[in-house]
């Protein structure tokens, strides 16, 4: 085995994982869900969840590959035998992740080339989004532009590649989010009745807790809703963090870092909701606010951009950047998941493990693409979705194969080899673990039984 490379600092590390924490969900999901599920109710349910159900699996992932100091293929056998399967899995959601989510990083990339090269009003058309993904050519361009520039990273290594981009894009990444969030909050529009509504009205709506009609079934939605947003917001259940943390140093303060990607990640995404709400709600009220996903970033966003008049072109122009930034991170560290696993197994070097596994995505990401025409079907899902190619390969992913991996890694370290096998690594270098009480309970007990009702309602059976 050839030595394993690791992280310069603290601060690579924190921005490399926030980096890759802070995708597409953050940005086009969480405003969403803020919105449905009774605005600052759905934050504070999220808060709590953060500090407890997301701080559990993120603590859990990265330890085990700091202390294996493997890859995920290999960590969780290293951990016990036994458990060797869960390495496949952890191995394979990437990989499917990334064959999806470079097609949507590539219909990003065409919106941001747009608007650059000013046709931004061009966006707004009716049928432009649809036209766009369902031609045959266009978006495999861009798809292959996007999956090349994260191979491009990725092979570069750990330190000139992913950290080193890392923490040029992510302060960037950061004053962008700031820059349009603020502006955002400055907007206003009269409608032909004489009605104003401000941005500022549109951050209540995002962060004052709607009490009205709450029930308990709509609490438990909303605290389903926040539980699945954070395997998005936190890149749970992906391989990812266990790579990442093998490439800790021994001496770096896991809590410490840890703690500081939890609270950027979290960061981010309310910022993205101080960014997304008041914007979509100056110029489209609550009704714009019923979209998520690609109906969010691809019809209703280019709109207001548009209504904002002859500044709404630069701020497109900012906003779609920012996100193919946020895109970038998140894909880089999908790809290192699996390159990782390549390295450690066959032995061969980065170069050609990253071309390698590119070319393997890549195959399935043309069928991606060509499923909104050459492959175009619909099947009906057992969670009510009518199901493209991309949606089929999200449900299998996001709904059974990441709640399955997290349960198996809460029966591993909870039942088999104990909780003090993280808490142990998390204290190896004599740092205090204050929430160490909590962190038992919650990973012997809490989260297993969360997820398994995740799972359940997320795959429809009930």
């Amino acid at each position: 085995m050839t030595s394993r490379n690791s992280f310069s600092g603290q601060l690579g590390f924190v921005l490399t994982a926030a980096g890759c924490a802070v995708g597409l969900g953050n940005i086009w999901r969480f405003p969403y869900l803020a919105a449905k599920d009774g605005g600052g109710i759905f934050l504070l349910v999220y808060l709590v969840l953060a500090a407890t159900f997301g701080f559990t699996l993120l603590t859990t992932e990265i330890a085990i590959g700091r202390r294996t100091q493997k890859c995920a293929l290999f960590a969780y056998k290293a951990v016990h035998p036994s458990f060797r399967h869960l390495g496949t899995v952890a191995c394979l959601i990437p990989a499917i992740l990334l064959s999806y989510y470079c097609v949507v990083g590539g219909w990003v990339m065409k919106y941001a080339v747009a608007f650059i090269s000013g046709g931004g009003q061009d966006t707004v058309a009716d049928g432009y989004f649809s036209g766009f993904v369902s031609s045959q050519y266009e978006p495999l361009v861009y798809m292959a532009v996007f999956l090349g520039v994260t191979a491009l990273i990725v092979s570069r290594g750990l330190n000139r590649g992913i950290e080193k981009f890392s923490k040029t894009i992510m302060p960037l990444l950061f004053l962008m989010i700031i820059g349009i969030a603020v502006f955002s909050l400055t907007l206003s529009h009269t409608d032909d009745d004489g009605s104003v509504r401000t941005g500022w009205e549109g951050l209540k709506v995002f962060a004052v807790p709607d009490f009205a009609g709450l029930t308990l079934e709509k609490l438990s939605v909303t605290f389903l809703d926040a539980m699945g947003q954070l395997f998005y917001s936190l890149s749970l259940a992906a391989g990812i963090m266990v790579s990442y943390g093998s490439y800790v140093r021994k001496d770096e303060n896991l809590v410490q870092g840890i703690n500081r990607i939890e609270f950027f990640d979290t960061l981010v995404a309310f910022l993205a909701g101080f960014m997304v709400i008041p914007a979509v709600y100056v110029f489209s009220g609550m009704e714009g606010l019923e979209s998520s996903g690609p109906g969010l970033m691809f019809i209703n966003l280019p709109k207001v951009f548009s209504s904002i008049g002859p500044a709404g072109g630069v701020v497109g122009i900012v906003f779609f950047v920012m996100v193919v930034f946020a895109a970038l991170t998140s894909s880089v560290g999908m790809l290192e998941a699996v390159v990782s696993s390549y390295m450690d197994k066959y032995q061969i070097s980065r170069r050609r493990c990253t071309w390698l596994s590119v070319a393997i995505i890549a195959s399935v990401a043309v069928v991606v693409c060509l499923g909104y025409n050459v492959f175009y079907f619909e099947v009906d899902m057992p969670n009510g979705v009518k199901a493209q190619v991309l949606d089929l390969l999200d449900y299998v992913s996001n709904n059974i194969m990441m709640p399955v991996l997290e349960i198996g890694t809460c029966i591993l370290i909870g039942w088999f080899v104990t909780p003090d096998y993280i808490v142990d690594e998390l204290t190896s270098s004599g740092e205090k673990f204050m929430r160490r009480k909590l962190y038992t309970v919650m990973i012997k007990y809490v989260v297993p039984l969360l997820l398994c009702v995740l799972l359940i309602k997320s795959t429809g059976l009930v």
